[in-house]
Formats: C-alpha cells, structure tokens, sequence
C-alpha cells in the first residue's frame, strides 16, 4: 500500500479509533464527540460546511478504504459516523447550546438510529452500494436523531 492509500485508510477507521476490538461504530462516534467543540467556536455555518465537507469527502474516504481493506461496509470504517454523529449536533449548534447531557443525549440518538436502523435508513444500508451506501445510512441516523432534538425543543419552549 502506498502511504497515500494508507492514509485514506487511516482516515476511514477514524484515526484509529474505529479499530478497537468491540464496538467500534461506538468508538468511532465517541471520538466524533471531541469534533463538537470545534463546531461550537466555528459557529453554525462554518461548521454546516465542515460537516458538509466530512461527509462527501467521506463517501470518497469510505469507499476507498472498504476496497483497500477488501471489504464492503467493515465495522472499522468508522468515518461514516463521524459525519453521521456530527450531523446530530447541528440544532444544538445552531442555537448554541450545549452541555455535557447534550453530548450524551445525542451522542445516544445517534447510536440508537444507527444501530436499529428504522426506515429509511435499513433499506438504504442494504440497498446502496459503495462508499455512498457506507455513508448515506449514517447521514440519515444523524438526520434523524437532530430532528428527535428539534422535536423535543421545539416542545420545550411551546
């Protein structure tokens, strides 16, 4: 492998943190916690482009990772959750709020949709193929659980 090729790798199991040997979407969403601070001092457009950034960049990442390791959607390529658990966030940057039982409870959301995988997300996992496919389940499990937060705080202050 050329070191190109192995930093795309290294980047698809999320600088390591995807290479732990039990749960690594876990892991993989864990590290994409320390990203939130980041997005608080950006800002919420700034960071709405980094996120949009992450995650098309990461079909590319992903895609290319799974084919370098011989594999299709590995439970090391950890990127996907990085964009997917970042997404989750958006709401809470946009108004700029957060807290420790913010992190917690999205970071939970996410895990949650990711992991059951309601419709859409289970026909899109088993239906598209490639680093968008490895992506796209993940972007709609952030998608979901930032509408769950915009339910709930929308219900909060009515």
């Amino acid at each position: 492998m050329t070191w190109q090729q192995r930093c795309i790798v290294f980047c698809g199991v999320g600088f390591g943190s995807g290479l732990a040997p039990k749960a690594p979407g876990t892991f993989g969403s864990l590290f994409a916690l320390l990203f939130v601070p980041i997005f608080m001092a950006l800002g919420y457009y700034p960071a709405l482009l980094l996120i949009l950034i992450m995650t098309v960049l990461g079909i590319y990442i992903c895609g290319k990772s799974a084919e370098l390791m011989g594999v299709h959607d590995d439970g090391r390529i950890v990127w996907d959750e990085f964009a997917g658990q970042s997404i989750t966030f958006l709401p809470l940057i946009y108004i700029n709020q957060m807290s420790w039982a913010w992190l917690l409870i999205g970071f939970s959301l996410f895990r949650l949709f990711d992991i059951w995988k309601p419709w859409p997300i289970g026909v899109v996992d088993r239906q598209v193929a490639g680093g968008l496919g490895i992506m796209l389940d993940d972007v709609i499990a952030g998608i979901w659980a930032a509408l769950c937060i915009v339910l709930y705080l929308y219900i909060s202050i009515s």
